[in-house]
């Protein structure tokens, strides 16, 4: 199995264009470091049958709806990281 991919955003304070300059990926190990931190929140987006299809969940991530950013994304502390994850 490949590594699944995660996304890591590291704020949501700088502008879209910014964000994407500063997202950074990591593999599942580096992940399994910050895991326990109060300041990591994982959100799972894979689309529904992808998801509900997996048999592979991160204990604690949050599932959201990868199409539909704009309804979750201003409900997230900009204090925090955030991994993406999506395989």
């Amino acid at each position: 199995m490949k590594t699944a991919l995660l996304f890591l955003i590291l704020t949501l304070l700088v502008p879209v264009s910014a964000i994407a300059s500063e997202v950074k990926t990591i593999d599942k190990d580096g992940l399994k470091g910050l895991l326990g931190s109060e300041n990591l929140v994982v959100l799972d987006v894979r689309t529904g049958s992808d998801w509900s299809a997996s048999e592979f969940k991160i204990k604690g991530a949050i599932r959201v709806e990868p199409g539909d950013v704009s309804s979750w994304v201003g409900s997230y502390s900009k204090g925090k990281t955030y991994v993406l994850y999506c395989a």
